[in-house]
């Protein structure tokens, strides 16, 4: 079974918008965890547009609750967000590049020489037991360079998958991202993917070789505006079944 990790970021993006505290992100979280969800996202950036770090700390205690359910915390390995992932623990963090005022992640890291900040912050996670992922693209270079840094775990980035799906280039483009699934468990990597991953394109998605956990939070919170979040979370897992 494909895990599916629920990213909650767009209900605490609407309940910005108007202040306050509705929707209440911790009450969306136990709906996931009740409608059986088993892992939930979070990636808090740095200007707190939409999930806080209050918001983390309160997920992080309701999990601990919910032993069954693992916690993922996306980001740039800035020194907040690896200071929040060093004192909550969670199951796994997926290191993201990010770029300046970006609306959310455009691509997956460069293959090349790291920088200090991302090995050290790399090396401090899993001294601790915090599975690591890197957000890459599905090419050799990025996956080889993951493996070589001292990744667990790639998360794909899927983005080019969702628009050649629309174009009617699916199994063209899946084929690329096979081929990368493969290359990463070759190599000993794990298998995630994220990003506009969604109900119509999923049926072919999760045939992926080696495929462990895929992060959806957009598509999945737009489909629960009209038939409920519960709901929306049972039809994202009965489509990866």
């Amino acid at each position: 079974m494909i895990n599916l990790s629920v990213n909650v970021n767009k209900v605490a993006t609407l309940r910005n918008a108007r202040g306050g505290k509705e929707p209440d992100v911790i009450e969306a979280v136990q709906v996931c965890i009740d409608a059986g969800a088993p892992g939930i996202t979070v990636h808090p950036r740095a200007d707190q547009r939409h999930i806080t770090t209050a918001d983390v700390e309160q997920i992080a205690r309701l999990l601990k609750t919910a032993g069954h359910v693992e916690f993922n915390i996306e980001g740039d390995p800035r020194p907040g967000l690896v200071d929040m992932v060093l004192r909550i623990r969670p199951t796994q963090c997926t290191l993201v590049p990010v770029v300046p005022g970006e609306i959310t992640s455009q691509a997956g890291w460069p293959a090349g020489p790291p920088a200090r900040t991302l090995t050290d912050a790399i090396n401090a996670m899993k001294d601790i037991g915090v599975r690591v992922s890197l957000f890459v693209d599905p090419v050799p270079d990025a996956i080889h360079w993951a493996a070589e840094i001292g990744g667990d775990r790639v998360e794909l980035y899927t983005e080019p998958f969702a628009r050649a799906f629309e174009s009617q280039r699916a199994q063209e483009s899946f084929n690329v991202y096979a081929e990368a699934a493969e290359l990463a468990h070759s190599l000993g990597l794990g298998v995630n993917a994220g990003h506009d991953l969604d109900l119509r394109n999923l049926p072919l998605f999760r045939t992926l070789p080696h495929l462990a956990e895929v992060s959806i939070g957009h598509a999945l919170i737009s489909h629960a505006l009209y038939v409920g979040l519960d709901r929306s979370v049972r039809d994202y897992l009965d489509a990866l079944r």
